[in-house]
């Protein structure tokens, strides 16, 4: 923390009047008290004294305090026939004293009060108001100025923006891998806030604005960053979150000081980062539609793109859920350019990992393409995470270089969770193993389904088991044998149960497996159009954003209709079950042999399995990935 001279007076001040008023209040008496009495330490009753004075043992008396304190020189046998100053109170009508000292010949002096209480009044009067005034000054001036301490409560409305002259992100557009597209949209930015001749000499505009949708960890905040890094312009990075505020009218002042701020560093970007937090849909919703957000809104509106207009601004903003902007906000004019930053594809992931695996001590035998056919639905964020992870299991396990065994096991505490303890009873552990072996043989069997990658009986996240299937390729589109061959081996678990140890021994294990099988039969049913109902949609994927996840639960078909898929669905599950219960029982010998080999293991890879079932019977052509 920073100490200056301000910081000191201001945390002073109030030291400085508490210390005032107890020197004027309580140390000025005591001063006063201490000077009248002349360091008289004795004292003496009144009658006392006048019997010295009778006596004549008095030589001097001098009267403070307006007549009621008098100090006594006496000499007498009592006092060691010395000279002694003693303090007498005198009462406050005391006739004929002054008489009876005259008589006595004794020394009379009276010493008159200073009246200095009309100066002190007059300085406390004065001294607290100025000081407080210049209190007041100095918090205001802090305020202004926007630096940190007690002066930033007086400047909420400011923009908490973070701005940077030259943004130093350390990250360019080389770092930034498996985002292509989106990269050739931010280089052409770039260039023209560089170059902007080489546009406006065949009369192209620079875009105000450009949004980044995509899932998260699918890198937009890193693709904000590059542009930073190359724009070499001024760069206000600030969070959609901040603007809001639950003072009524901070989050339009913060807008407006915003933009006011980058139109005197223009051009310039400005980043905004989840910016649903404030640009979510105007009048929607319970509570109405006049509240702080819909203000901030559209005091956001009006700065991209109002009367005045922002010329050499680009506002880059970044979201996940573009289906609640508002619908202004996505208008050309305001954000011209809408970017998709969707999961990458094999090459993408192949470019991102090798990007990540720069700093890797990566063993030989590593394939970065293997990793990334493996991977496939993965973001950057998670693939950064996934060699992360093998990175901590290489260090935990003492070795010098990460090889394919931390890869594989990082792989499957990403996507299935941490490894359990495994599994000791012997009666859980065959019927575990014959459940998840019934998913990979028929899997394994089905001509359209993907290849098996391995099978485990080692505890993952809640599952007890664990069959991995590896897709051949990123597939945008999927026919309906492809869905139907999923359905069935996601029933092969289940009918493996059914065969083995009968009806009655059936266990909750497939209990997920069969959600997955209902809401793909349904999906085919009511939104592909594969059933003898017809090529209809008959439900909407998308939800109210507003009104919570089908909270409204209205159908737009008939009650026929509604049977009619009930109906649909039922009849895709049983035909898939039945042809599940088929491939088991046709194979029940394989079954067996690699039920024990896998109690044994604990863990058979998918190049074994495959070699192990080819042995008993032919496996259907189709796209095998090794290694």
């Amino acid at each position: 923390m920073k100490i200056s001279w301000k910081n000191i007076l201001l945390w002073s001040l109030p030291l400085v009047v508490i210390l005032f008023f107890l020197w004027q209040g309580f140390l000025s008496p005591i001063n006063s008290e201490n000077n009248n009495s002349n360091i008289a330490n004795s004292r003496m009753t009144y009658g006392r004294f006048l019997e010295y004075l009778e006596m004549g043992w008095v030589k001097r008396v001098d009267i403070y305090d307006n007549n009621h304190t008098a100090i006594v020189e006496a000499i007498g046998p009592e006092l060691g026939n010395r000279t002694q100053k003693i303090r007498v109170e005198l009462p406050a009508n005391a006739p004929g004293l002054v008489k009876q000292l005259r008589d006595k010949e004794v020394d009379l002096d009276a010493h008159p009060i200073k009246n200095t209480s009309a100066i002190w009044n007059l300085v406390g009067n004065l001294f607290f108001p100025l000081l407080f005034i210049g209190g007041l000054a100095l918090l205001f001036r802090r305020s202004n100025s926007g630096s940190g301490g007690p002066g930033q409560a007086m400047s909420f409305g400011k923009s908490k923006a973070l701005f940077q002259m030259e943004a130093k992100t350390g990250i360019i557009f080389d770092d930034v891998a498996g985002v292509d597209e989106a990269k050739e949209e931010f280089q052409e930015v770039v260039t023209f806030l560089k170059e902007p001749e080489s546009f406006t000499a065949v009369g192209a505009k620079i875009p105000k604005g450009v949004l980044l949708i995509g899932p998260p960890g699918t890198g937009k905040t890193l693709l904000a960053k590059a542009i930073a890094g190359e724009a070499n312009v001024p760069f206000f990075s600030i969070s959609g979150s901040e603007f809001v505020e639950m003072f009524v009218g901070v989050g339009a002042s913060r807008v407006r000081d915003l933009f006011k701020k980058a139109k005197e560093n223009a051009p310039c970007i400005i980043f905004i980062d989840e910016i649903d937090a404030v640009g979510r849909q105007r009048g929607t919703g319970i509570g109405g539609g006049n509240d702080e957000r819909e203000q901030t809104l559209n005091q956001l509106l009006t700065e991209m793109d109002g009367f005045e207009g922002n010329t050499g601004i680009i506002v880059v903003a970044a979201t996940n859920r573009a289906d609640i902007l508002d619908a202004a906000l996505l208008r050309p004019g305001r954000f011209d350019r809408q970017v998709s930053v969707d999961v990458p594809d094999f090459n993408g992931r192949l470019a991102i990992l090798r990007v990540h695996s720069k700093n890797k001590k990566l063993d030989v035998d590593v394939s970065l393409p293997t990793i990334a056919r493996r991977t496939p639905g993965f973001s950057g964020a998670d693939l950064a995470n996934l060699l992360n992870e093998a990175a901590i299991l290489t260090a935990r396990r003492r070795k010098l270089q990460i090889t394919n065994s931390e890869i594989d096991s990082s792989i499957d505490r990403v996507v299935a969770g941490m490894e359990g303890t495994p599994l000791i009873d012997s009666k859980s552990k065959r019927l575990i193993a014959y459940h998840e072996v019934g998913h990979a043989i028929v899997g394994t069997l089905l001509k359209n389904h993907e290849p098996v990658q391995k099978v485990t009986l080692i505890p993952r996240g809640q599952a007890r088991g664990l069959t991995w299937f590896t897709p051949a390729n990123d597939q945008a589109l999927i026919s309906r044998s492809q869905i139907l061959s999923r359905i069935i081996a996601a029933l092969g678990g289940r009918a493996a149960e059914e065969v083995v140890f009968g009806d009655a021994e059936v266990t909750t294990g497939a209990s997920n497996d069969l959600q997955q099988v209902t809401s793909m039969a349904r999906q085919m049913v009511t939104r592909f159009g594969m059933s003898e109902i017809g090529p209809l949609c008959l439900e909407d994927a998308t939800v109210n954003p507003f009104l919570g996840r089908n909270l409204s639960n209205s159908t737009e078909y008939s009650d026929e209709i509604a049977i009619k898929i009930d109906t649909q669905v039922k009849t895709i599950v049983a035909a898939c079950h039945e042809k599940a219960l088929q491939i088991i029982k046709d194979n029940r010998v394989i079954i067996d042999y690699v039920v024990d080999l896998l109690i044994e293991r604990e863990t058979i890879e998918g190049d074994e399995f495959r070699n192990i079932i080819e042995k008993y019977t032919k496996i259907p052509d189709k796209y095998v990935v090794s290694g």
